[in-house]
């Protein structure tokens, strides 16, 4: 298998990086979206990133707020129609609280367009595990706790949740089909010496891969340094010994443990990504990547509450620039580094392209 998690996917649609600039009037649609369905969560993640009071993600999230069925599918048909590639959910709140998502999924699922999830797994099952284990590319579950203890205390569940979603995972894998079951550890002080004990348990499991990444507390790149500085070491012993003893054809950990614990600075003045991968949040705003959405001051692109997707996408570009990432992203940004590649590209010297 290739490489799951490279930065250099978005080279392979060079019409659509062509079309980026502002300079360029034509718009193509996005490759990727990203619809945030519900921000109803059944669990209560105490580092829940969309919950934090430190960071500006998620600061004007109305918990109650999820996208109305009729408009689901509205927004399904126009992505079908419009060509987009790929369709994630994602959390705001737990997508399997939606519970429009079966209908949502069936749809998607007799088009020609991928379609993925994250998950807490708490309802990785019945029809609807059936259907993406069946017809989905991916499906990523988040996991902190080690073991029912840990797992109750991170989450403020009932003890015995992770034993139930260990069993939801095996069962999802025993239903076959070619979804790709992925695990997400977010890495903090409690579980940094567990890493390696709970990779060999889902390697056992026969999920595919495991991403590694740290807990973000803060805007602050320093603070965030700070908090994971007394466990950097014994973190990556965890993941490198993990990785020697277990990655093969059938299995990958993906480690970004060493990612944004530097800087969070931006010097580039429009971010290229979010005509790429847009996100349609549970109150019908749509704004540039997760790591601004439900920031309503600095991250707001425009509102399809009454109008669709497509209307929306399609009219006046300037709104794809409204944001400044020097000005209004000095955080955490998952896309940063592929900007930065784009805008290289983009850059470029017309005249000396053929001195390679």
């Amino acid at each position: 298998m290739g490489h799951l998690y490279t930065k250099m996917k978005v080279f392979h649609f060079k019409e659509k990086i062509d079309s980026l600039p502002k300079t360029n009037d034509k718009i193509l649609p996005p490759i990727h979206v990203r619809i945030k369905p519900t921000n109803v969560c059944n669990h209560s993640c105490n580092y829940c990133a969309y919950r934090a009071k430190d960071l500006q993600l998620g600061k004007d999230m109305v918990v109650e707020d999820f996208i109305p069925e009729q408009k689901m599918m509205e927004i399904v048909d126009d992505l079908i129609e419009m060509g987009v590639k790929a369709i994630t959910f994602s959390g705001g709140g737990e997508p399997f609280c939606y519970p429009y998502l079966f209908e949502t999924v069936k749809r998607l699922s007799k088009a020609n367009i991928k379609f993925a999830t994250l998950t807490n797994g708490s309802r990785l099952n019945g029809e609807v595990a059936e259907i993406f284990a069946k017809h989905a590319t991916w499906l990523r579950v988040s996991l902190d706790g080690w073991d029912d203890e840990s797992y109750a205390s991170y989450r403020n569940v009932q003890k015995g949740e992770f034993t139930k979603i260990m069993k939801n995972i095996e069962n999802f894998k025993n239903i076959g089909g070619k979804c790709y079951l992925g695990i997400s550890i977010i890495i903090d002080k409690k579980n940094a010496s567990h890493i390696y004990e709970l990779i060999a348990r889902l390697k056992k499991l026969r999920v595919n891969s495991v991403k590694v990444s740290p807990l973000m507390i803060s805007n602050n790149k320093k603070k965030n340094s700070d908090y994971h500085k007394p466990i950097f070491d014994i973190t990556k012993e965890q993941i490198s010994k993990a990785k020697k003893e277990f990655i093969d054809d059938n299995f990958e950990i993906f480690d970004a443990y060493h990612e944004q614990l530097e800087t969070f600075k931006k010097d580039y003045k429009w971010c290229p990504y979010l005509q790429i991968l847009p996100i349609i949040g549970a109150d019908l705003n749509i704004y540039p990547c997760q790591d601004k959405a439900y920031n309503l001051d600095e991250g707001l692109i425009g509102s399809i509450k009454d109008q669709s997707f497509k209307e929306f996408w399609f009219s006046d570009k300037n709104k794809f620039f409204k944001i400044n990432p020097s000005i209004h992203c000095n955080h955490h940004c998952v896309a940063d580094p592929k900007n930065k590649l784009t805008l290289e590209y983009l850059d470029a010297d017309k005249g000396h392209l053929g001195f390679v």
